[in-house]
């Protein structure tokens, strides 16, 4: 087991390397160049900064039962065709039977958003937000060691 994060615009980096470290799983983190970090733990590969670059390195390199922290749906669907487990940075598992649902609605809002009929407001990352991103990989990180 391996734990790919797409660390492009991810507010759980750091949380899921203390994870990883926790349970002794390698986690190699996906940057484009432009963002900073840096961790004796964590194997660190930098790309392109150019559209989908992490997404396509990750996606070349995941296989089944290796964890992928993502906000990108679509990148949690290549991960879910190579058997991967995906996870979101709110700590909510993406299945085979929620990725439909959740790449239309990205559809849906990419479209309103090229017409500015709306736009998105984020709100600001929280604790408990943090919290349960933790509680969630924790739990998929037991889940997988239980069927080994």
């Amino acid at each position: 087991m391996i734990i790919f994060v797409d660390a492009d615009g991810c507010p759980v980096v750091n949380i899921a390397i203390d994870v990883a470290k926790e349970y002794g799983i390698k986690i190699i983190v996906v940057k484009n160049y432009a963002v900073e970090l840096d961790n004796p733990y964590a194997e660190i590969v930098s790309v392109d900064i150019s559209r989908d670059s992490a997404d396509y390195y990750i996606a070349n390199r995941i296989n089944n039962t290796d964890i992928l922290i993502t906000q990108d749906y679509g990148l949690a669907a290549m991960g879910l065709t190579k058997g991967a487990y995906c996870i979101n940075q709110n700590g909510y598992l993406i299945t085979d039977k929620n990725i439909g649902d959740m790449l239309t609605i990205r559809h849906v809002n990419a479209t309103l958003r090229r017409k500015k009929k709306i736009y998105t407001k984020f709100k600001k990352r929280n604790p408990e937000a943090d919290g349960r991103f933790e509680k969630g990989l924790r739990n998929l990180i037991e889940h997988i060691n239980s069927l080994t």
